[in-house]
């Protein structure tokens, strides 16, 4: 993926991610629907169970919510929610991110306009590569 920034357009912030799939699948066995209503909004979770393989899908979806909040320098905690980022897709099928209150007003707090995203995965692993722009 390129990012095409616009003229004048700055690089916020940058973060990646790589989880192994077999860890997503031990916690859903673990905790079940405690774990998927904690980490993935229903938005997240419809899309992920209609594919063959969900805990693929899954895997990338949870790098990408901690990819965005290594843009953000917070982390997962109190600025940043595991449900603050909500990965959907656009008209071609593109990864693109939606941001919770909390969300959007640390996007504002460090001057970014958008979150650029993609996401892979392979049996085994799942990454996620997330950039905060402005402009």
């Amino acid at each position: 993926m390129s990012i095409q920034l616009p003229p004048g357009g700055v690089l916020i912030g940058l973060g990646a991610d790589v989880i192994e799939v077999a860890r997503i699948a031990k916690a859903l066995e673990r905790q079940g629907e405690r774990f998927l209503a904690r980490v993935f909004t229903e938005e997240e979770r419809e899309y992920c169970f209609r594919m063959a393989y969900p805990h693929k899908h899954l895997a990338a979806r949870f790098a990408a919510k901690e990819a965005v909040s290594k843009c953000f320098t917070t982390g997962i905690g109190a600025s940043l929610g595991w449900r603050s980022v909500s990965v959907y897709h656009g008209s071609r099928n593109e990864p693109l991110v939606r941001l919770d209150p909390k969300g959007e007003a640390l996007l504002k707090d460090v001057g970014a306009t958008q979150v650029i995203l993609t996401l892979s995965h392979t049996e085994s692993v799942a990454m996620a590569v997330a950039a905060l722009v402005r402009g």
